[in-house]
């Protein structure tokens, strides 16, 4: 059988760490020639990490980028590899190298620029021009970068049918958010069938600021099935066998000959480079088994445990705290971070006052005696009575309100700012997606932190997360689970004195924020109006205090940040 011995080396790359991002790709090529593969991957600018945003406008930072490029050259031999970098032409172009022998045979450039969501690639690159396909012991493979195989027509048809490339090379680093691996294999499937090619679909993993990069990369033979799949959220050498002669036999035919017609006027634009030969035997492959997709619950808890652990190691933070009240939000946060970087690196700070629940406290200590975290006490009932003695003469014949609640919220932001300071503990907040879209946080107080590890995740799936966390073993108290969620600033207080069911909610939000529905869209699903034009005007109001937030952890197709971004001062009204 005639093959070619694909690698794919889906690694976590840090933004900015050219020599480290470097060391690891010298370290997986030196392992992938001793698997007898014959063309190894890296992922879309492995070399300067994902995405570089403003450091792509700094000279200094092209050429180190470009000095790394030539010391990964230097250290391959006979082996191919296809790396990601940024190369500077008359401009700068997100790019990847060919490279063999210790020389650079050729540097295709993107063509398709992303410019929506959190990409913003027309702002740095200008589009590349030129296809280029490569020849290996007389098999053809062309090399495409990420958003260049999303397109039906686009470069994957062209090198195929133009430049009888039989096999894509596929370099990405596309962020996750959840299902996107479905999305990306049922695109890759009718690629491979409706072009005849097989596909090395290869993606980063790891955590960069808001964005996490899940792996999931995957080889497709040229009938579109999947041959080698590779881990979610962990680091990868996926190998396959692609049989050539399987692709040779489909592309028999009148049919075939017919659509190479169409694309002859593509010919001059396809830059051809033979490669030197490899004649090596190579090794059998050891199959290690299928690997399954996560359920929708691990998959998410997953995606967070790695933005979790990445932002806070990346960033040189060994310790994280987070303020514990009792209830889901807090329990999910501190479960995360304990299985993100260790109990031993994890303190709890419960804070409690006078509206503190007895089953708080209960539930608080309980909760971090499972888990094994420092917990430190600090009572703000004193503070508290403090600030109001100090107010009075100011808030003297005026009702109580949302200011004496707000208040306690900023005295347990001070004090959790205050022990970050003192020890360098990175503060972990604790609002949920529900919360942030409808303004029901504390600017300067529950919002006060440096990450916000579930700032993307709805509060219904807050409830599903935890139990999915306690099948593993149960940290989480059923009690925290069960109970009606109170932010305990007033006595008998509970969130369904300020918000809709997050039953219903949710759903609204998710119409409304990540869909773009209008207010007559979300009414026609059965919704109250009045309920649908109360959420709708929360979310339009409280712009400027997302805006304010910590950067959290994107996990659904919009999230709040890049993905979604609404001017503050807005008079438009969305409903009628």
């Amino acid at each position: 059988m005639n093959t070619l011995r694909i690698g794919m080396a889906q690694i976590n790359c840090t933004v900015g760490d050219l020599a480290g991002n470097t060391e690891k790709i010298i370290r997986y090529t030196e392992k992938a020639q001793e698997m007898c593969v014959d063309v190894l991957s890296f992922p879309e600018m492995a070399i300067t990490g994902y995405p570089p945003e403003d450091l792509l406008l700094k000279r200094d930072f092209i050429d180190e980028n470009l000095k790394y490029l030539d010391i990964i050259k230097n250290k391959t031999g006979n082996i191919c590899v296809v790396v990601g970098f940024v190369n500077r032409k008359k401009g700068i172009y997100n790019a990847a190298a060919v490279i063999q022998n210790k020389k650079i045979a050729g540097i295709y450039h993107k063509m398709l620029l992303p410019n929506y969501g959190v990409f913003d690639e027309k702002r740095y690159f200008k589009e590349g021009d030129e296809y280029k396909v490569f020849s290996l012991n007389d098999i053809n493979f062309g090399v495409t970068i990420c958003e260049d195989i999303w397109f039906e027509d686009g470069p994957v048809r062209v090198l195929s049918f133009a430049g009888n490339a039989e096999i894509i090379i596929n370099i990405n680093s596309s962020p996750y958010h959840l299902g996107k691996w479905r999305l990306r294999e049922t695109m890759l499937r009718e690629r491979a069938k409706n072009s005849k090619v097989a596909i090395a679909y290869n993606n980063m993993v790891g955590g960069q600021d808001e964005l996490v990069f899940d792996g999931s990369g995957m080889v497709l033979d040229v009938d579109g099935n999947v041959i080698e799949r590779g881990r979610q959220f962990e680091e990868d050498l996926l190998i396959a066998d692609i049989d050539i002669d399987k692709i040779r036999c489909k592309r028999k035919g009148e049919n075939w000959q017919k659509k190479k017609k169409g694309f002859s006027k593509y010919k001059k634009l396809i830059k051809v480079t033979n490669l030197s030969k490899q004649g090596h035997l190579k090794k059998p492959l050891i199959g290690r088994g299928s690997i399954e997709p996560l359920s929708i619950e691990a998959e998410i808890y997953n995606a967070l445990l790695l933005g979790t652990r990445d932002y806070t190691k990346k960033n040189g933070f060994k310790k994280v705290l987070i303020g514990l009240s009792g209830g889901i939000d807090s329990a999910l946060t501190v479960a995360i971070a304990v299985d993100a970087i260790g109990k031993e690196n994890v303190a709890g700070v419960f804070m409690p006052s006078m509206y503190t629940s007895n089953e708080s406290i209960q539930d608080v200590d309980i909760l971090s005696k499972n888990l094994g975290i420092k917990l430190i006490t600090v009572p703000i009932t004193e503070t508290y009575n403090n600030y109001i003695s100090s107010l009075a003469p100011e808030f003297k014949n005026l009702k109580t309100d949302v200011t004496e609640e707000n208040i306690q919220a900023r005295i347990r932001g001070n004090i959790l700012m205050a022990l970050s300071n003192k020890f360098g503990w990175l503060v972990l907040t604790t609002g949920n997606k529900s919360e942030m879209g409808v303004g029901y946080a504390t600017l300067y107080g529950d919002m006060a932190g440096g990450f916000a590890v579930i700032k993307d995740v709805p509060k219904t799936m807050v409830y599903r997360l935890a139990r999915y966390r306690n099948t593993q073993n149960e940290i989480i108290p059923e009690r925290i689970i069960k109970k009606e969620p109170t932010a305990e600033l007033r006595p008998g207080q509970k969130d369904s004195d300020s918000l809709p069911a997050y039953e219903i909610l949710d759903p609204i939000l998710q119409a409304y924020i990540e869909e773009d529905k209008s207010f007559a869209d979300i009414a026609a699903k059965g919704f109250d109006k009045a309920v649908v034009k109360k959420v709708i005007d929360m979310v339009d109001k409280s712009e400027y205090k997302r805006r304010q937030s910590s950067p959290g952890i994107k996990i659904t197709p919009k999230a709040f940040g890049k993905d979604r971004r609404m001017p503050i001062t807005n008079w438009y009204k969305v409903t009628n």
